[in-house]
């Protein structure tokens, strides 16, 4: 929520009119701002309405990404103040970007990335859609990360090389504290130093 006052504070945009949207707590109120059921926030009276899905399993983020699309509900792009971005990036909306975050050059990442405190994407990498970066998370220069990966606190992705990334396979699992020195198959969990197979996720 600090993100998202962040975000339309730098707009102009008064930060009263922000909501969290929770079925199961609608009605309380969380750290100054109302809980309201996601039936309450479609039926408010707006010209537009927009949303960040602040859930860290990517494959719940895809399923609620659609059921705003079905409600003309437009994904919600927010960054914290001090984030840094590099030259030539492409971030697609619904992205979460926390506090301390960098983003170097000519990098892609595609819809609803999650990125948390103090991680880093180096340069020429491509993220997919639904990627979640837990916090601390080190992804160097050359990498490609698929659809619904998920990336534990302080992981290490290794450094590839043009014509030849690491590959972080849909779906796939990287472990807190993982040191990845090579690609990883989809749906496959990894963890260690280095990082080995745990099991497949999908």
């Amino acid at each position: 929520m600090p993100v998202a006052r962040d975000t339309l504070q730098s707009q102009g945009v008064d930060a009263s009119r922000l909501y969290f949207i929770d079925d199961a707590k609608a009605g309380s109120c969380v750290n100054g701002h109302q809980v309201v059921s996601f039936e309450q926030f479609v039926g408010f009276s707006a010209l537009e309405r927009h949303a960040v899905i602040a859930i860290a399993d990517g494959k719940i983020r895809a399923h609620l990404a659609a059921r705003f699309q079905d409600h003309s509900v437009f994904n919600w792009s927010i960054r914290a103040s001090n984030v840094v971005i590099m030259d030539d990036v492409l971030v697609s909306e619904g992205a979460a970007i926390s506090p301390f975050v960098t983003i170097a050059s000519n990098v892609r990442i595609g819809r609803c990335f999650h990125a948390n405190i103090y991680s880093y994407v180096e340069h020429d990498c491509v993220i997919g859609d639904f990627v979640t970066f837990a916090p601390s998370v080190m992804c160097n220069g050359n990498v490609v990360i698929e659809d619904y990966a998920y990336i534990g606190a302080g992981a290490a992705i290794r450094q590839g090389v043009s014509g030849d990334p690491v590959v972080i396979g849909k779906g796939a699992v990287v472990g807190m504290g993982a040191v990845v020195t090579k690609s990883v198959p989809a749906g496959v969990t990894v963890v260690g130093n280095p990082a080995r197979a745990l099991g497949r996720s999908l």
